[in-house]
């Protein structure tokens, strides 16, 4: 074998036994505690106008508020807008808005 591969080989195998040898971790079963909010969330208000916005529609990246991870532009989302306070509207996934409710 070429000295090169045995190397390459002898890398991967330590990297194994690295992985084999470092503890499981799993996700916590204990639902996340969110702290008191400074400004009502759009999901908590019942009568928040829901909007559906297309990928051709969405031009800038967004923060989701459900999982805190970004909408880049070009997907399709959420946005939900409470009717008394169109500041505090706030861009979703689709599938975090559909899932608000459990994830609490």
């Amino acid at each position: 074998m070429p000295k090169r591969r045995r190397a390459q080989e002898a890398a991967r195998a330590a990297r194994r036994a690295e992985e084999a040898a470092a503890p499981k971790r799993r996700r916590s079963q204990t639902p996340k505690k969110k702290g008191p909010r400074s400004k009502p969330d759009p999901s908590d208000v019942p009568d928040a106008d829901v909007r559906f916005v297309s990928a051709a529609d969405a031009t800038k990246p967004y923060l989701c508020p459900g999982c805190g991870r970004d909408i880049p532009p070009g997907m399709g989302h959420v946005v939900a807008v409470p009717p008394d306070a169109p500041d505090l509207r706030r861009h979703w996934h689709r599938g975090c808005w559909e899932h608000r409710r459990s994830r609490r």
